[in-house]
């Protein structure tokens, strides 16, 4: 049943992106999509060396072109079947809903949504988003984090769960967001059973899976105004990077592809 409340996607470009759109439209009817630049390589790498470090840094771009990039070719089978069985639409974007700006964070974004007036934000693959963002418009943002917070915080939280023999905390959270990173408050999470057949790449789209029909109950919530946050699962809070060559190599010879 399509809603007449205005959900407004507030995203990156990419796959995950396209499946979110498709998955909300059917369901709900997405009023628009704001897209951002994503922010460029050189920059990226330049803001995590300062963070990491340059051996870590190295030893990710090394990951990434020996590991993650023979693996996305050899998976295709394998993330064609969860699509198929998950029912996931990835077609492009309608680009008659689709609103370009330069930053989430930008004076544009802010003038789209205040012109929008959106009665909930879904957000997803952005930059970590400003706080000036998140109350420049009277409604909640939402958002589905492919990891159990705030356990595993950052990026590849079934991945690293795995790695760390934590199977019961490999999952998906959809929360609200704040202007920390995947600090909001939890409103609900799910748990994913990967199969032998899955790896690094399978697993966010397994969780995306396994997250937007907690996303669409989330957004029933949000308009009916009936949001019940979960308390956060026992454990240390620790935002995790992409691993490494020789962070990879090691959990693989222990089991975790």
């Amino acid at each position: 049943m399509m809603s007449t409340k205005k959900i407004v996607i507030l995203a990156g470009p990419g796959e995950s992106t396209d499946i979110l759109f498709h998955a909300l439209d059917a369901e709900f009817g997405v009023h628009r999509i704001i897209l951002e630049t994503p922010v460029s390589q050189q920059q990226l790498l330049k803001r995590r060396t300062e963070k990491l470090g340059y051996a870590k840094v190295a030893g990710q771009i090394l990951f990434k072109l020996l590991i993650a990039g023979p693996l996305a070719k050899t998976s295709g089978k394998r993330l064609q079947a969860i699509k198929q069985q998950a029912n996931l639409n990835d077609r492009p974007l309608p680009e008659d809903r689709v609103m370009r700006v330069p930053s989430v964070n930008s004076p544009e974004c802010i003038a789209q949504l205040q012109a929008l007036k959106p009665d909930v934000v879904v957000v997803n693959g952005t930059r970590i988003i400003a706080k000036k963002v998140l109350t420049s418009v009277p409604c909640k943002f939402l958002n589905t984090h492919a990891g159990i917070t705030p356990l595993y915080r950052g990026v590849h939280g079934g991945y690293w769960a795995l790695a760390n023999n934590d199977a019961a905390h490999c999952g998906v959270s959809v929360h609200l967001v704040d202007a920390g990173i995947d600090t909001g408050g939890i409103i609900a999470q799910a748990l994913i059973s990967p199969t032998p057949e899955d790896n690094f790449v399978t697993y966010p789209l397994l969780q995306l899976a396994a997250g937007l029909p907690l996303l669409k109950q989330a957004i029933r919530d949000v308009l009916r105004g009936e949001v019940k946050l979960q308390p956060a699962p026992a454990g240390i809070s620790r935002l995790w990077s992409h691993p490494t060559l020789t962070e990879y190599l090691a959990n693989r010879r222990a089991g975790t592809r």
